[in-house]
């Protein structure tokens, strides 16, 4: 077994200035640490329990298929954050038939983003025997 200790995913920007924009502004990312010089340095956000490194230049998006899963406490005030800092919302909050409630955005490079509450009744929240 591969015994992981860390993890992050790694975005290569089109444009690296307003991808850091987007994540430091507009999403509000605290930075872990900042590395390189010059317009493609790299910056590597928190992500709950993971990781986000927006660093060096892509010539292409991504392609569609790369999504970020982003868990927030709050996905109705997440959406008027987001909202009244002029990101585009795809999809606003809605629960779904699941159980989660599920608001989607993009990046800057159109990389999809859903931003995801667990409700308290929700079966991810119960844990045996606590």
């Amino acid at each position: 077994m591969v015994h992981v200790l860390s993890s992050r995913v790694l975005l290569r920007p089109t444009d690296p200035e307003r991808s850091r924009t987007f994540y430091s502004e507009l999403l509000g990312l605290p930075v872990y640490r900042e590395f390189g010089t010059g317009p493609e340095r790299g910056t590597v956000y928190f992500l709950g329990g993971g990781f986000l490194e927006v660093s060096g230049r892509s010539e292409a998006p991504l392609a569609p298929a790369v999504r970020l899963w982003l868990q927030v406490a709050d996905a109705a005030a997440a959406h008027e954050e987001l909202v009244a800092k002029g990101v585009a919302v795809l999809r606003p909050p809605v629960r779904e038939p699941w159980g989660l409630v599920e608001m989607w955005i993009e990046d800057p490079d159109g990389v999809r983003i859903v931003l995801v509450e667990v409700p308290a009744d929700h079966p991810m929240r119960y844990r045996p025997g606590i």
